[in-house]
């Protein structure tokens, strides 16, 4: 319970402290699904909270064990503010998503009175869906981002080969989940061949298909990855 809190601490921070540095650029795409766009919050009220998690997610953190705090206050929440901070911009977009998903097995395996290095494979399924995440959550405001500025990796290669890499990545994760562990769950294979339909429709589907099914097994990843960890 510790620990859930204190990611959540730690995201509303990343996504507060997004919220606050992209104003600016919301306003000028004309995003008013954004509060601070649209004036039904005040930078002053944002900082104020985000403020206030941020001393919830150290506090927090350091409940749950000074090795695990290291890792999710430097890899989880310090990879999430560099990318507001700039690397969304550059060609190692994907870097901060692959270093704070995947430090998020250590940040359990860690806390607690008997921490242990997390399993390997949790770690790249970690890393694995982050990244897929981020070229994934990329694609629908591509040209808005295109236009003020924000060149990340999905955007350098473009709409279709983000779309293929974005699959490969949910895949990979879905693999590694299900391969990792010594004991294959019975049920593993039947995630598997249903990952792989869902695959080809967000490879070959059109209209908001392909969004949808690459959803889907994201989705279907962090269901799996928590059961086989939990």
């Amino acid at each position: 319970m510790v620990v859930t809190t204190a990611v959540l601490a730690g995201q509303l921070t990343i996504g507060w402290g997004n919220d606050l540095l992209d104003a600016a650029r919301d306003r000028a795409v004309g995003r008013t699904d954004k509060p601070l766009v649209d004036g039904r919050l005040t930078p002053r009220l944002v900082r104020g909270c985000l403020v206030a998690a941020a001393v919830g997610c150290v506090a927090l953190s350091l409940a749950a064990g000074w090795r695990s705090a290291v890792v999710h206050l430097v890899l989880g929440v310090g990879g999430g503010h560099a990318y507001n901070l700039g690397m969304k911009a550059t060609a190692f977009s994907w870097l901060p998503y692959a270093a704070a998903f995947g430090a998020l097995p250590a940040v359990v395996s860690l806390a607690g009175p008997d921490p242990a290095a997390p399993a390997w494979w949790t770690v790249a399924a970690a890393a694995a869906l982050g990244v897929g995440a981020h070229f994934l959550n990329t694609l629908p405001d591509l040209d808005d981002d295109e236009r003020t500025g924000v060149r990340g990796l999905p955007h350098r290669i473009g709409a279709t080969a983000s779309r293929g890499v974005a699959t490969a990545l949910l895949v990979g994760a879905s693999l590694a989940t299900v391969l990792g562990p010594v004991d294959t769950p019975s049920w593993g294979w039947a995630v598997l061949v249903v990952v792989g339909a869902l695959g080809v429709v967000t490879l070959l589907g059109r209209g908001k298909a392909p969004f949808a099914a690459a959803v889907a097994i994201a989705l279907v990843d962090v269901v799996v990855l928590a059961v086989v960890v939990g």
